[in-house]
């Protein structure tokens, strides 16, 4: 078995940085949500993802299609960005590893050893308890202390 380390600043990066196509399990068309707000800027010009939201109980989230599991999408997606309870998160890790993703992403608040050790058991690379927007828009310079993105941060006083 695998241990899980949580995966450095660094990593994180090149894995945004290397990620193309992006799952988004348990996306909601409620943008009260986290999953929708995240997906929302995911959206953004900023970003450079292809979003597959996964939802069974949707069929379009956004004005993206909604698939309802992992193996119905049309593309293997690099990344698996999980919005679901620690309890439900081993069974997504194993529908990861099945189709052949490469990153298990369970967001802000979520960790589940289990699915860690599933994830890099199955080759997957793991990251838990993070945000892919706040990593985002961090890496990106532009994460107010709020977590909005509000434009590059720099160091100089407003002459305003």
């Amino acid at each position: 078995m695998t241990t899980y380390r949580p995966p450095s600043a660094r990593d994180r990066k090149r894995i945004l940085d290397s990620t193309r196509t992006m799952a988004i399990v348990g996306a909601s068309e409620k943008p009260s949500r986290a999953s929708n707000f995240v997906m929302t800027y995911l959206q953004s010009s900023v970003c450079h993802f292809d979003l597959y939201p996964v939802n069974p109980g949707q069929t379009e989230i956004n004005g993206l299609r909604c698939y309802p599991t992992l193996a119905d999408l049309p593309v293997i997606p690099d990344l698996v960005d999980v919005f679901r309870a620690a309890d439900a998160c081993p069974a997504v890790a194993k529908d990861a590893v099945a189709i052949g993703a490469r990153v298990l992403w369970l967001q802000l608040g979520v960790w589940s050893d289990e699915a860690a050790r599933i994830g890099l058991d199955g080759g997957l690379e793991v990251v838990m308890d993070r945000c892919t927007k706040i990593e985002h828009a961090r890496f990106a310079g532009g994460l107010h202390l709020a977590g909005f993105d509000t434009g590059v941060i720099d160091s100089r006083r407003s002459t305003i």
